[in-house]
């Protein structure tokens, strides 16, 4: 490969970035822990790619974050919102994924209106009415390292598209697996579990 292409690819490898989108998991992953799931990429890089899962509640609540953490939540209903499974790595820490970005002690920005925080500040601050306006919490994240999710990609293992703050924040969980798969023109429930193999 000559310099110029080299320089061309790298370019692209540079541009094409997925942060920001939805990685939802193909019929074809039935069985394994991502079966349904769509993941929130809020990292993608040369280095690999970082994201929740945004529609898989765990059985702990944020009654139980709060407990742990020894603070008092300011409402009931704080309290008894569902902590989501955002993955399979370090999943004993807590990730939020919020709006409006904000001042936090550990925030990853991923644009100018969603931030992934993972320090007890932002958590104090729900427990007190005073955190962001909308925010998801789960333990855990996705990860990919160099080259990994695109391969992944490429083996038919998922869709992508840009990324819907409804779906994360405001729509049912049981429905945004096909709501994120509708909202970039695919009806995934006509999908055969074995597409791409003959």
């Amino acid at each position: 490969m000559s310099h110029v292409e080299n320089e061309i690819l790298k370019t692209m490898n540079e541009t094409t970035t997925l942060k920001n989108n939805f990685l939802i998991a193909m019929p074809g992953m039935e069985g394994s822990s991502f079966s349904k799931s769509v993941t929130y990429l809020c990292q993608h890089d040369e280095e690999g790619a970082l994201g929740l899962v945004i529609n898989k509640p765990s059985t702990l609540t944020m009654g139980d974050i709060f407990k742990q953490l020894g603070v008092e939540a300011y409402s009931l209903n704080v309290a008894k919102i569902p902590v989501f499974l955002g993955g399979p790595v370090q999943p004993e820490r807590g990730f939020i994924v919020h709006t409006p970005v904000g001042q936090w002690d550990s925030t990853l920005e991923v644009n100018d209106q969603l931030s992934l925080t993972s320090s007890k500040d932002i958590l104090e601050a729900i427990a007190q009415d005073r955190g962001p306006e909308k925010w998801m919490v789960a333990l855990g994240y996705a990860g990919w390292g160099n080259g990994q999710l695109e391969g992944e990609i490429q083996q038919n293992a998922w869709l992508h598209g840009v990324a819907d703050q409804d779906i994360i924040f405001d729509e049912a969980v049981h429905q945004r697996w096909e709501l994120a798969a509708h909202r970039i023109g695919v009806d995934i429930s006509l999908m055969s579990t074995d597409a791409g193999h003959c």
